[in-house]
């Protein structure tokens, strides 16, 4: 079956150079088509986490706000305090709804006195937030610029983006960003990117200038390497990159999503769904997103998600993604787990498509298998 292409599904800037550099799988994401993976996976990820990949990410779209009260209206938005937040920086905002479950999970970027960027996740956010700045009377204007990012990471990402635009970018901290102009090319560079490789995400301001960026960061990375690829699953759940809607449904709050340390609770400031998180802040968790470590064989990644048992058989939760793990040399995945099951070291199973498979549940980011092991012996 193929990917029909119509006008409710659209091209990223980067499509052309991403297909005739190698990329043959793809999905949509935000109304795009978003590149998945080239013919050869475990390339991808081996030129991910020892050279340096450049990825279409022109899927992740920005939701501008615009105004005299940008930063309280997204402070609103957001469970992250972003009173803070300077011209030139960037943070991971959770946002929620009224009931505090999360719906999205975008990177929040500052660009001007007057202007925000919330790089989002796959959900119609923009709809959401023209709704909350109609009703709540903010002096902000929401938008859809033209703003597409092409992401570099990798150990040699540094280097190549250095080549290409300047060593000045080697100062940029981790969430720090730089507008600028090269060769004719309106760019936002940001030293970030969904990998725990390194890299940075960069925004292009101007979508007829695709093949352009492109073309001088192939140039720039061959001395090192560079590979076309795409936000990596195995590498993401080794390292606990959250995927929102992939992991968590629809139906957990950022503490039971395990980003909870990005969810100001303490602030004064007020936001959507702070009321129904502090509600259930002294309460236990029914149930929780936690890592597991799997049995067999390796696995490659499941399509849809899995039903999850103790090993009498019992319900008690979901594995929403699950692949093999090079870092850790067996298979592990993502799971909602309900409680007391979801406590580190317990085991439960599940059916694959080649039978019956044992996991034991692991706290999150995962930890070495055998250092767990140890550590559940001495426990014990």
């Amino acid at each position: 079956m193929e990917l029909g292409f119509g006008p409710r599904v659209r091209l990223s800037p980067f499509f052309s150079r991403a297909i005739s550099s190698g990329i043959e799988v793809a999905s949509v994401y935000n109304h795009m088509v978003m590149p998945v993976a080239s013919s050869d996976p475990e390339a991808d990820y081996e030129a991910l986490t020892e050279r340096v990949s450049i990825w279409d990410v022109g899927c992740q779209r920005q939701v501008q706000v615009q105004g005299s009260d940008v930063i309280e209206f997204c402070s609103y938005l957001s469970a992250r305090n972003l009173s803070g937040l300077e011209i030139g920086t960037a943070k991971y905002a959770p946002l929620c709804d009224y009931q505090g479950y999360l719906i999205n999970d975008p990177i929040v970027l500052r660009v001007a006195q007057d202007t925000v960027w919330l790089s989002i996740a796959d959900s119609d956010i923009g709809l959401w937030v023209r709704a909350i700045a109609g009703e709540s009377g903010a002096n902000v204007h929401v938008s859809e610029p033209d703003v597409s990012p092409l992401a570099i990471q990798g150990p040699r990402a540094e280097d190549t983006v250095a080549d290409a635009l300047g060593t000045w970018v080697r100062d940029l901290k981790l969430f720090q960003f730089k507008r600028t102009v090269c060769e004719d090319i309106p760019l936002v560079v940001c030293r970030s990117g969904w990998s725990k490789h390194g890299g940075f995400e960069l925004f292009l301001e101007d979508g007829s200038k695709g093949n352009d960026l492109w073309d001088l960061l192939w140039e720039a990375g061959d001395e090192y390497g560079i590979r076309v690829g795409a936000p990596n699953n195995r590498e993401r759940i080794e390292n606990f990159l959250l995927s929102h809607r992939s992991d968590t449904g629809n139906y957990l709050d950022p503490f039971e999503s395990g980003i909870g340390q990005f969810v100001d609770l303490d602030s004064p400031h007020d936001f959507i769904g702070k009321n129904a998180l502090i509600a259930k802040s002294g309460l236990p968790r029914l149930r929780e997103l936690k890592g597991l470590f799997i049995d067999g064989a390796p696995m490659g990644p499941n399509h849809q998600p899995l039903r999850l048992e103790t090993l009498e058989g019992d319900f008690v939760g979901q594995i929403r993604v699950l692949n093999y793990s090079p870092k850790f040399s067996q298979n592990i995945g993502l799971a909602i787990i309900e409680s007391p099951h979801n406590i580190a070291g317990v085991s439960l199973k599940f059916q694959s498509e080649n039978g019956p498979r044992k996991a034991t549940v692991s706290d999150l980011p995962f930890k070495e298998a055998n250092a767990f092991k140890i550590t559940m012996k001495e426990r014990l």
